[in-house]
């Protein structure tokens, strides 16, 4: 990709993932925006745009009008664990740009019904480390776990925020 892809603001970087989005908004095309995020990802200085002293823990930075993707800023500022979850019947990436995220993946071993939580088996853990991008298709179940401040860039298929999703419980 090189050096046309260094330096890259929001509008840039949001028309880029557009671009290839519009061409491939299946698993292919993400893997191509994950590209794109681990370029933005290595350069320091176009990262600085993207984070404030104010940043939260999920801060909306684009929303694209065509095809819903969205781009956010995460910025945690101690340890935070979340449950197993999913994203529905959309996608994400998860960008480190700062710190250390141990992820966890979970295997569906039986479905939500009525009440009943859906559940889910521990399948494999890693850790999401600065310039890692790693894309998340529909229906992977997975968990992040961070120990310290971290920071994150993550881009979402649709608005995850307005998307109701199921819950999940070990098994």
């Amino acid at each position: 990709m090189g050096e046309d892809f260094l330096n890259l603001d929001l509008n840039d970087f949001a028309t880029q993932c557009h671009a290839i989005l519009k061409k491939d908004i299946g698993p292919l095309g993400r893997a191509q925006v994950a590209e794109l995020l681990k370029q933005l990802l290595a350069d320091p200085q176009a990262l600085q745009g993207y984070f404030s002293a104010n940043t939260g823990e999920r801060e909306l930075l684009y929303e694209d009008p065509d095809l819903g993707f969205c781009i956010l800023a995460h910025c945690y500022k101690g340890a935070k664990t979340s449950d197993p979850h999913d994203h529905a019947h959309s996608w994400a990436i998860y960008g480190q740009a700062d710190g250390q995220t141990k992820m966890q993946d979970y295997e569906l071993i039986e479905k939500a019904q009525g009440d009943v939580l859906a559940r889910v088996r521990a399948t494999r853990t890693y850790e999401l480390t600065p310039g890692v991008a790693y894309v998340y298709n529909e229906g992977d179940i997975h968990s992040p776990t961070r120990l310290a401040p971290t920071k994150l860039i993550r881009i979402e298929g649709t608005n995850m925020a307005k998307v109701k999703r199921d819950r999940f419980t070990l098994a």
